[in-house]
């Protein structure tokens, strides 16, 4: 029998695209996004029913006719399935679908046989269309009367001197084109006027760029002799008293379902559920652009296959992935996961001068992790469960930065990282969805700053520091941001359990505390990203309500979403909650960026409160191994 979480096979990808065809809504022109399954809601699994269906919603657009339409499939039979539930959007309002393969391949042939804009690059010393290369990018919402209802994008252009150069190098600033994908036409042509191409190259392989290979490195091998710790009975991994489904979609990429420890429950789903980057150069050609790159681009689509040695080390353990392409036919992702065991230094150490004994503990995680490429940045997002209960995301922040031509002098806007090419200041601002099951389904969530206590009669040294705790009450109360000036975390803790002392288990949420949102109040990036807004939102669960920024992202005007589901003010105290987290960094691009840039790093933790009665890991063993070197308990070296 399926799971009713089990990641959606090849089979039900066929099945959906066969109900969509005995509908009447399939076609050459028909086109499939956000493909997915439907998750059973949350009772229903934990109840274990067995009487339930498969399902998978699609998002289905019609190019010939431009209709949007969101249908749901019931695939429980994949020889028979039907659509159980079809919705037709309106694209001015509900948004129109994520970007499409083709839509690079459209837009590169619209603008080139456009006069107007090869008389632009003619001007520019450009007569060799076959070497520039066009990209397509998300158009966003600005305003224009005439991209409400069509499928729009934004087109910039880069010269490419040989097969394998690096297009990023060399922008062709100045001319952006507003693209009408519906009708395949240009809708408006804006030329500011032409700075010189950046004529350096950025080919990072090419060994006249990178210099001669250093050999000073020797080699590191990661072995575990004996095999890995962890265990996979299907889709459930097994590690030193965790335990976690693996689920994959193409949109979010890899989630994980029904997280627990030592068989008590922390999580019931986890994901990416948005990403936004906002660039922050003001100038024409440049200021519209904001990407979405779960709802307009889909991550899970754009998710690599890893490679032993590169991408993952030492005993790796890989899962594939499936999920459905533009025309909805089934595409295998191999080695879409990767998990392994990374040791992590010291995990408890102490020096007994009394007892005479010296004792240390290694600490180790299980990593879970995948990595995407969206155009020119890839992001690897890294899960990690610990010895001692702790669970961490860490989103790393790799590729090559986007490039603009650079005006000179000192542009406020963007770096100048090679002479003549500018890269402009952007965030990259994540939000991680949690739908947390702590001690089980009645949750609760306190805001924890810390505080100054003033000279008193009761503290007349004035060292004296405490805490004020405040419970998030309803939705409406809980859109909150961090601050590091006074130490603030947010408590999510059982509302129906108790530890040894007394007091709620629970779990606590560390944020960086970064910068949120920089782009003005007013602007279409904020009414589109109201998410990263703020650092924390709770919400009552519903089964839907799974997308920070709304369900369809792509040129919707804004205010659904995250915004839309708090408005509800739904109680929140001792209830089935979800909460969601924006975390991400605000880059300044450095000259170290160029050509290609090392990993940048964000992320939080989830880290347990009580939810143990005493150190979870003083049965770790000293000595792991005949190859260890630490002493074994009660002696010396």
């Amino acid at each position: 029998m399926i799971h009713p979480l089990a990641p959606i096979s090849a089979a039900e990808i066929d099945a959906l695209r066969l109900a969509v065809e005995k509908a009447g809504l399939g076609g050459e022109a028909t086109r499939y996004s956000y493909v997915m399954l439907r998750e059973p809601a949350k009772g229903d699994v934990l109840a274990a029913r067995d009487d339930l269906p498969r399902e998978v919603s699609a998002l289905l657009t019609d190019l010939s006719t431009g209709a949007v339409t969101s249908v749901l499939a019931d695939v429980s039979d994949v020889s028979s399935p039907a659509l159980v539930a079809t919705s037709v959007l309106d694209p001015a309002v509900d948004g129109v679908a994520p970007s499409l393969d083709e839509d690079f391949v459209l837009a590169e042939q619209i603008v080139l046989a456009d006069p107007a804009y090869v008389a632009a690059l003619a001007a520019r010393g450009i007569t060799d269309l076959s070497r520039v290369k066009v990209v397509a990018l998300s158009a966003g919402v600005f305003g224009y009367a005439d991209e409400v209802g069509i499928r729009a994008c934004r087109a910039l252009a880069f010269w490419q001197e040989y097969p394998t150069d690096s297009v990023w190098a060399h922008p062709i600033d100045g001319i952006v084109a507003h693209i009408d994908l519906t009708n395949k036409t240009i809708l408006r042509l804006i030329d500011t006027g032409h700075l010189a191409i950046p004529a350096e190259s950025g080919d990072y392989l090419d060994p006249a760029v990178r210099g001669d290979e250093r050999t000073s490195l020797r080699p590191i091998e990661i072995t575990q002799p004996d095999g890995v710790s962890f265990s996979l009975d299907g889709d459930v991994l097994s590690w030193e008293g965790w335990s976690v489904r693996l689920g994959f979609n193409g949109r979010e990429g890899l989630t994980l379902h029904q997280l627990s420890f030592a068989g008590r429950p922390v999580l019931y789903r986890a994901s990416v559920s948005e990403m936004v980057v906002n660039y922050g150069d003001p100038s024409p050609t440049h200021a519209w652009q904001n990407y979405f790159d779960v709802g307009e681009y889909q991550f899970g689509r754009l998710a690599n296959s890893l490679e032993l040695g590169c991408d993952c080390l030492g005993e790796i353990v890989y899962r594939n992935a499936t999920v459905a392409d533009d025309l909805g036919q089934v595409r295998e992702i191999g080695n879409a996961i990767c998990i392994h065991e990374e040791d992590f230094g010291v995990l408890w150490k102490h020096t007994d001068m009394f007892a005479g004994t010296k004792e240390t503990r290694r600490q180790r995680r299980l990593v879970i992790s995948f990595f995407v490429t969206v155009g020119n940045y890839d992001y690897g997002f890294y899960w990690y469960l610990y010895l001692d209960g702790k669970i961490e995301l860490e989103a790393k922040a790799t590729g090559i930065v986007f490039t603009s031509g650079h005006p000179g002098g000192d542009y406020p806007y963007a770096t100048e990282i090679a002479p003549g090419l500018g890269a402009p200041v952007h965030q990259h601002l994540f939000c991680a969805r949690l739908d947390t099951m702590v001690d089980g389904l009645a949750n609760a969530v306190d805001e924890i700053d810390i505080a100054r206590v003033p000279v008193s009669d009761t503290n007349p040294w004035g060292n004296a520091l405490t805490r004020t705790i405040t419970r998030l009450a309803s939705e409406e109360d809980a859109a909150r941001e961090a601050d590091n000036r006074i130490g603030r975390v947010w408590r999510i803790s059982s509302a129906s359990t108790a530890n040894r002392m007394g007091h709620a288990p629970a779990y606590v949420l560390h944020p960086e505390g970064k910068p949120l949102l920089m782009a003005d109040p007013s602007s279409s990036a904020v009414a589109r990203a109201a998410f990263a807004t703020k650092s924390l939102w709770v919400t009552r669960y519903a089964p839907d309500e799974l997308w920070a920024a709304g369900p369809v992202v792509n040129q919707h005007p804004g205010g659904a979403g995250l915004p839309a589901y708090a408005s509800a003010g739904r109680d929140i105290d001792g209830e089935d909650i979800v909460v969601w987290h924006t975390f991400g960094l605000t880059h300044f691009p450095r000259l170290e960026d160029w050509p290609v840039m090392p990993v940048d790093y964000a992320g939080f933790t989830l880290a347990p409160d009580g939810f143990f009665d005493r150190n979870p890991t003083l049965d770790v063993p000293a000595v792991i191994g005949a190859a260890d070197h630490c002493c074994a308990p009660g002696t010396s070296e």
